[in-house]
């Protein structure tokens, strides 16, 4: 919650959500449970300001590798996630494809250059 927050307010404005320890859920890779995180964190995103049908939700398992760089078959209820957004809409299935789907902020190169000072 408190890096969402965080990353909104540093102006962040892609945001991709992946739901880690699939592998640990009750059963395991449960689409119930995928369902549920997704929902209360789409709600949270939204009073923070982001649009949760801009933000790719992905179900994962860091320690297995499942949906990270490929489609995992033990997710086999898990259709992809698609995003919309001004540019563009996105698909994709696993979070390298969400990553690539990301697009590159605009760099004002010609406005001065400005530093966030923490302490003086």
């Amino acid at each position: 919650r408190e890096h969402a927050l965080l990353a909104f307010t540093l102006g962040v404005k892609q945001l991709i959500v992946g739901v880690n320890k699939m592998d640990s859920t009750e059963p395991p890779y449960s689409e119930a449970r995928f369902e549920e995180i997704k929902k209360e964190v789409s709600s949270y995103i939204k009073k923070i300001g982001y649009n949760p049908a801009a933000v790719a939700f992905v179900p994962i398992s860091g320690w297995n590798g499942d949906n990270m760089l490929e489609v995992s078959d033990k997710m086999n209820w898990f259709k992809g996630w698609n995003i919309e957004r001004k540019e563009g809409k996105a698909d994709g299935k696993c979070l390298i494809e969400a990553l690539d789907a990301i697009l590159p902020p605009s760099r004002p190169t010609d406005k001065a250059l400005r530093l966030p000072l923490q302490d003086v």
